[in-house]
């Protein structure tokens, strides 16, 4: 067997230590301390602008004329709206049925078809609440007799959010640094943060009343809310 040199052994013994990769600070002090904790910030916001879901339901013997009772009420109904100042770009058709009518059958018989309903909505945004009594009362005085809702919305809902969004941090910061402190450590960095989603608002709280002719009507408050994640680095 032949035997190495001392000389070679020396060459080898070093060039497998630099193959070796140096251990870290992070590896001997473990791994990386963190907490991570999530909240809420909530705002009040009064809506300033609402939907209506309305429209008409008429029948006849045929569809066709189910149809053309529809159209010449409907156009009654659209024209009362632009006429209250509702811009034609926030008139939008919302639903659209012909619907067979049926007879009541007699005992061992079918039903049969005596008839037809054709029912046509439309969704309306209105800009302006104080209008808002008056543009329902003249929907009902132009023929609508269905009615599918009425939501109220806040048309700068996103700007609104950005105060929730401050307090869900503050609420988060708040909370990480009561836990940091209980065990005996530090806030440091923030390493991530990550937006929930954003809750629906809740049935508004009805709060006050607008005068309208004769349909009254109330915009309430509702409530936005956003929510966060955040993690930090503890020391």
């Amino acid at each position: 067997m032949r035997f190495l040199s001392a000389q070679r052994l020396v060459v080898l013994g070093l060039a497998m230590l630099a193959a070796v990769p140096a251990a870290s600070a992070d590896d001997d002090d473990g791994p990386r301390r963190t907490i991570t904790v999530s909240a809420s910030g909530s705002v009040a916001v009064e809506p300033d602008q609402a939907r209506i879901t309305s429209g008409v339901t008429a029948e006849g013997p045929s569809a066709r004329e189910a149809l053309n009772a529809n159209n010449q009420a409907m156009q009654k109904v659209v024209g009362e709206l632009k006429s209250a100042g509702i811009d034609a770009k926030d008139i939008q058709t919302s639903s659209f049925r012909v619907e067979p009518r049926y007879t009541r059958p007699a005992e061992g018989q079918s039903a049969k078809i005596d008839g037809y309903s054709v029912t046509n909505e439309v969704q309306v945004l209105v800009r302006d609440l104080d209008k808002l009594g008056d543009i329902l009362d003249r929907l009902v005085t132009a023929g609508a007799n269905q009615s599918a809702g009425l939501s109220f919305e806040v048309s700068k809902a996103e700007t609104a959010l950005d105060e929730a969004r401050k307090e869900a941090v503050a609420n988060a910061r708040r909370r990480a640094e009561l836990y940091a402190a209980a065990a005996g450590a530090t806030v440091g960095e923030v390493l991530t943060i990550t937006e929930g989603d954003v809750s629906p608002p809740p049935r508004p709280v009805f709060a006050r009343a607008m005068k309208a002719q004769s349909v009254p009507i109330e915009r309430g408050t509702e409530t936005l809310e956003a929510n966060v994640t955040i993690t930090w680095a503890l020391r």
